[in-house]
């Protein structure tokens, strides 16, 4: 079938402006915020949910490190630029812990109604990811040991909570991933430097105290 020229001139223009986009975004991160990534491996084309990793089974499709591995974050500018100038389609992955922010995520329906909780009590919240299968509230760089300390004086913790903390990973906007697009649900301010966010405490006192308070039960996804 004959190609016509302005629908090409669309495509390459579309696919310009996601690639500018992603590289823009890295850099942000990285060169501005100082937080180290690295682009993750993306969902596979050909089927719609799954992962491009040789895992057929992977539990987050597209959406998290493969090559090179996670130990590869960095915040050089001139390897993210290089990174996503050859893989634009690369989902960007936050390395977290360490001086970047970690993470506290929960699926999407309780994280809508336990934010709306939080901000009927005026508790301050940073940037939320948000994909469409679960939402991630960045917080401060905690150890294992604090966030040991923290659940074991819980009396109840549901199974869904994620925490995303030293030597884990984040999926960050604009990624396309397995499960869809991930976007900010809070954004970070722009032109700030370095987002602010909240203690670990803050949030997991606030997130457990809302969903038990307002009988929402997050499924143990």
């Amino acid at each position: 079938m004959r190609e016509i020229p302005g629908r090409r001139r669309r495509l390459l223009s579309q696919r310009g402006d996601e690639r500018s986009e992603s590289i823009g975004a890295a850099l942000t991160f990285a060169a501005q915020w100082q937080w180290p990534v690295l682009p993750g491996v993306a969902p596979d084309p050909r089927r719609s949910g799954r992962c491009g990793c040789p895992d057929p089974d992977c539990a987050v499709p597209g959406a998290h490190p493969f090559e090179p591995g996670l130990l590869a974050a960095t915040t050089d500018a001139r390897m993210v630029r290089w990174w996503w100038t050859n893989r634009p389609a690369a989902p960007i992955v936050l390395a977290t812990g360490g001086k970047a922010p970690c993470a506290v995520s929960l699926p999407a329906l309780p994280a809508a109604r336990a934010l709306t909780a939080l901000d009927r009590v005026g508790i301050r919240l940073g940037p939320v990811v948000a994909s469409p299968t679960r939402w991630a509230i960045l917080v401060k760089p905690y150890s294992m040991e604090q966030l040991g300390e923290l659940l074991y004086a819980k009396d109840f913790v549901p199974g869904s909570l994620r925490f995303h903390g030293e030597g884990g990973y984040l999926a960050l906007p604009p990624s396309e991933t397995g499960a869809g697009p991930v976007r900010w649900e809070r954004a970070p301010l722009p032109g700030s430097a370095s987002p602010w966010v909240p203690d670990v405490e803050a949030v997991v006192d606030a997130v457990v105290e809302a969903l038990t308070r307002t009988g929402v039960s997050a499924p143990e996804l």
